[in-house]
């Protein structure tokens, strides 16, 4: 197939992408939101082709894959077709629902032109959807292979913006942790956290790394103890999976869909953060319970969360839109 979609989550694109189809990605000329054409700091395969948007209503594809209600708009307006009615599509909503999350309604809740897939369970059982249809198609992670070691006794940790999404991101549980144990932490944004905290406690035992090319960040989180995943509420942190899939224990909050994710032998999940802090420094004095519970997460992500299974799912359920 010829799918048209938009590059917004880099880690689930990297997935989907790697599938045996040809992906269209919207491309604006200064790569902002609404068109960011291919990654930068991902791998992905020549069939990941950028089209320009000028160029889109002369576009042939079979169907769309939506990821933002902006997108619905967008479509119509670049290539004249309305999705669902002119265009099979679908939409992937990617998020928990935000405030009032047991009674949120999704943006397109009651139409029936348009499937919305839901990446993990809790998403599907949250959202109010009303009647319109809805199915599952768990996320799924490219194998970036065991890389563990564990040869620094520290935690490692990936927020993007951890400034701006102080609370969401759990930014404040994840100080409270590098005020006891070091914690090096990736992501864009970060130098801002660093340069907020310099020469505090938790300053002293936090290191930042601005946004590293993928490759290179699985190399550097191999060689920390454990991942902390500090967020209070995300759909389910892909990074995560990938430090799972590296090798690395979890030390996480049990929000969203987190407890599923992580079962008992990976890792440890509190939402004391002095459970994580007691966690964490069992872990840098024992290197070999780190190493065994890491071992049992990396087996869990690779059959839970393995790409093959992922991209068999998005197949089963691109040609049910289709047909």
């Amino acid at each position: 197939m010829r799918i048209l979609v938009w590059h917004v989550h880099g880690s689930w694109m990297t997935a989907f992408v790697s599938g045996a189809h040809e992906y269209l990605l919207p491309l604006v000329p200064d790569r902002g939101p609404d068109g960011r054409g291919r990654a930068r700091t991902w791998d992905w395969p020549a069939s990941a082709v950028e089209v320009p948007v000028e160029q889109l209503r002369d576009a042939q594809f079979d169907v769309v894959v939506l990821q933002r209600p902006e997108e619905l708009e967008l479509v119509e307006r670049w290539t004249g077709r309305r999705p669902g009615r002119d265009v099979p599509a679908v939409y992937v909503e990617h998020d928990a629902p935000r405030a009032g999350a047991a009674d949120s309604r999704h943006p397109l809740a009651d139409q029936r032109a348009v499937p919305i897939a839901h990446v993990t369970s809790f998403n599907r059982l949250y959202w109010d959807c009303g009647g319109a249809r809805t199915t599952l198609v768990d996320h799924g992670v490219i194998d970036p292979g065991h890389r563990y070691t564990g040869a620094s006794a520290s935690l490692a940790a990936s927020v993007n913006e951890p400034v701006r999404r102080w609370r969401v991101a759990g930014t404040d549980v994840l100080l409270r942790v590098a005020e006891e144990v070091p914690v090096a932490l990736h992501g864009m944004g970060v130098r801002a956290l660093a340069e907020r905290v310099e020469g505090t406690a938790a300053g002293k035992g936090l290191t930042v790394h601005e946004d590293l090319p993928q490759a290179r960040l699985h190399e550097a989180l191999g060689t920390h103890r454990a991942y902390l995943h500090p967020y209070r509420w995300t759909s389910l942190g892909l990074s995560m999976i990938e430090a799972m899939m590296i090798g690395m224990p979890v030390l996480a909050l049990p929000a969203t869909a987190a407890p599923e994710a992580v079962p008992p032998s990976a890792g440890v999940l509190s939402s004391d953060p002095e459970v994580l802090i007691a966690t964490a420094r069992r872990w840098t004095a024992d290197p070999d319970e780190a190493r065994e519970r890491g071992q049992a997460a990396r087996r869990h992500a690779l059959a839970a969360f393995g790409v093959e299974r992922f991209l068999a799912d998005w197949d089963r359920l691109l040609e049910e839109v289709v047909a």
